[in-house]
């Protein structure tokens, strides 16, 4: 029984095993990419002579700086007190800062900077010109009505005015020519029945004029009239009614 067992054969079951199915390989390519250094050397001088022309031209100084339309500041007042006495970079300044400084200045009623071809700067200059001094409060008015409490030269008002004559005052001696203007010694107001905005000036060459706020502007031909009157009366000082045809009566 025993020779029989060993005598059977071992049957043993084969495992049945699948096939795997191929995976697909990529093949990848490595490239091997080459450094430039010409392109880079080219955007660095580029980069550098950016910044090099960016530096030079906001330090570049000012060349010339001109002014207009200065009568009472000298060119020099203006550049020193606009700052740029040295000459400095236009880069360093800005128009709106200059406009600033100068319009602080109680003679400089507005200014305008403009900057040109990098190297130029041009003032303009609107000034602020002194018209009077109030003799009953001790100051200076000037056109834009601001006061400086100094007696500049200029004509004299002696007397008191009320504040809505007096600014129509203001008004028309802006208007006038300054050669004229320069001419008054004196400013009297002198109202009376007919006419509350009434005035007498005394003028430098020893003449008056009569004169209402209302016909103001004819004192604008005060010279051409006063060598016709020279001419007429020789040396004769008088009034001059400029409100009545420009009548000229002598004082004897």
């Amino acid at each position: 029984m025993q020779a029989n067992k060993k005598n059977k054969k071992k049957i043993v079951k084969k495992k049945s095993i699948k096939k795997q199915p191929k995976k697909n390989v990529t093949k990848v390519k490595v490239k091997v990419t080459k450094i430039k250094y010409g392109r880079i050397l080219l955007v660095l001088i580029i980069i550098f002579l950016i910044i090099y022309l960016l530096t030079h031209l906001i330090q570049f100084p000012i060349k010339n700086i001109f002014i207009y339309d200065n009568e009472i500041l000298s060119d020099y007042e203006i550049i020193k007190m606009a700052g740029i006495e040295n000459y400095p970079s236009l880069f360093f300044e800005t128009s709106s800062s200059i406009e600033k400084k100068l319009e602080k200045n109680i003679y400089i009623k507005n200014c305008e900077i403009k900057k040109k071809k990098f190297k130029e700067i041009h003032i303009y200059i609107e000034e602020n010109y002194p018209l009077y001094y109030d003799a009953t409060k001790g100051y200076t008015v000037f056109e834009n009505k601001e006061t400086l409490n100094e007696e500049l030269v200029v004509p004299i008002l002696i007397n008191y005015v009320p504040d809505t004559i007096n600014d129509i005052l203001i008004k028309k001696l802006s208007s006038i020519d300054k050669e004229v203007l320069m001419r008054i010694s004196e400013i009297k107001y002198d109202p009376n029945n007919v006419d509350d905005e009434r005035f007498i000036l005394t003028m430098t060459d020893g003449n008056y004029v009569d004169i209402t706020l209302e016909y103001f502007d004819k004192i604008n031909s005060y010279i051409n009239i006063y060598l016709d009157i020279i001419e007429k009366y020789g040396n004769k000082t008088g009034i001059l009614y400029l409100d009545s045809g420009e009548y000229f009566k002598i004082i004897e």
